[in-house]
């Protein structure tokens, strides 16, 4: 149990220089030792002002691991720890609104009997200065609804003001649940581009929920990548790009293409289903696994039409100044990106081929090989 003595020791800490969130070794599942575990030993630490994105397919553990650091869930091992203390673990057990954490909810969990203006200040202690709820308000383009309860706000503004409310009470850290999905255009991107000059001006860390691979890349500072409960990486931007740590991260985050990769005569090449790849001159006694694939740009693909070829266009996305089209070749399913141009019908019979002199990425080495043909 946690004793008020715990909990002063908990406040005071806050003023000490520590991780304002570290997840040690952390496992978690609903129910007894029958289910399945939802998070795996997930080891992870915010900085004070960073803003991490966390990242991955539905049903991942994306939310369940903000509820863990806000206290609405319990792990079943491993422990959270804020400003250096233990908040939860198999001991302890320190309540929400004891740990100094704000959550924005996917679904707004506003108060429906107060206005605007009330649940904005709802977590602020009696007295106290609300200049920083008014700045908020104003921010977030609020101003006029103030007096407006949830229920005659559209989507988008009632989201905002859950972002308002988390944020007044200025805490040292926020949780973010797919904040800015039921905003519009405008406001989308003008708050994700201040979102971390204010979490770094208030001194507070952020932990963002996002399915946008675009928006996490764009705003964060490092964006972890969950997949079936397992941490796959958690790293910059740039370092997701240059050196993603699995296959999964390379087609899930940057979108590549992923195909498996052999040997054949010459140690000096590798093959692909899309032609020939050279190996560097000090790498060519390396050991290839067989797992080994290349991630591939889908803008590094070739399409030419041809009746007798043997590939297929399956569909297409406008991207406004570019085709994204699908293909199917053999049992792979390939994304291209070409120009407007390059304008191919659903059913079309084609060929497609690597760019000469292109570099595509080996995996598991995280080395790049350049395109032969």
């Amino acid at each position: 149990m946690v004793t008020a003595q715990n909990e002063t020791s908990f406040l005071r800490s806050v003023l000490m220089e520590s991780w304002p969130v570290e997840l040690d070794r952390l496992w978690h599942r609903y129910g007894g030792e029958e289910e399945a575990w939802t998070l795996k030993d997930i080891n992870l630490q915010l900085k004070t002002g960073e803003l991490v994105g966390l990242l991955g397919p539905s049903g991942c553990g994306k939310t369940t691991l903000l509820r863990l650091i806000a206290g609405f869930e319990y792990p079943s091992q491993g422990v959270v720890r804020l400003h250096g203390n233990d908040v939860a673990s198999s001991h302890v057990r320190l309540a929400p609104e004891r740990r100094g954490v704000g959550m924005v909810f996917q679904d707004y969990a506003l108060f429906p009997h107060l206005n605007a203006w009330d649940n904005t200040c709802f977590g602020l202690r009696r007295g106290q200065d609300t200049s920083r709820a008014s700045w908020l308000i104003e921010l977030l383009g609020l101003t006029d609804l103030k007096g407006r309860y949830p229920h005659e706000l559209s989507g988008g503004q009632r989201q905002r003001l859950a972002l308002a409310r988390a944020l007044a009470p200025a805490p040292s850290v926020l949780l973010l649940d797919e904040p800015f999905s039921n905003l519009d255009v405008e406001v989308r991107l003008r708050l994700r581009s201040e979102l971390p000059g204010v979490l770094s001006a208030c001194g507070a860390s952020g932990l963002l929920v996002t399915h946008d691979p675009e928006e996490a890349l764009a705003i964060c500072g490092r964006v972890a990548i969950l997949r079936d409960g397992h941490l796959h990486q958690c790293d910059t931007p740039r370092q997701l790009v240059e050196a993603p740590a699995t296959p999964f991260v390379g087609r899930f985050v940057l979108q590549r293409n992923v195909l498996p990769v052999w040997r054949g005569e010459s140690m000096s090449l590798l093959h692909c289903l899309l032609g020939d790849l050279e190996i560097p001159e000090q790498q060519r006694s390396m050991a290839l696994p067989e797992d080994a694939t290349v991630l591939i740009d889908p803008a590094l693909i070739d399409l030419d039409p041809d009746p007798a070829g043997d590939a297929c266009v399956m569909g297409r996305e406008f991207l406004g100044r570019s085709w994204l089209y699908r293909i199917q070749i053999g049992d792979q399913q390939l994304r291209l990106i070409r120009p407007l141009a390059e304008d191919h019908q659903r059913g079309l019979r084609c060929r497609l081929s690597l760019q000469q002199n292109s570099e595509v990425l080996l995996h598991p080495q995280c080395l790049s090989l350049q395109v032969l043909s």
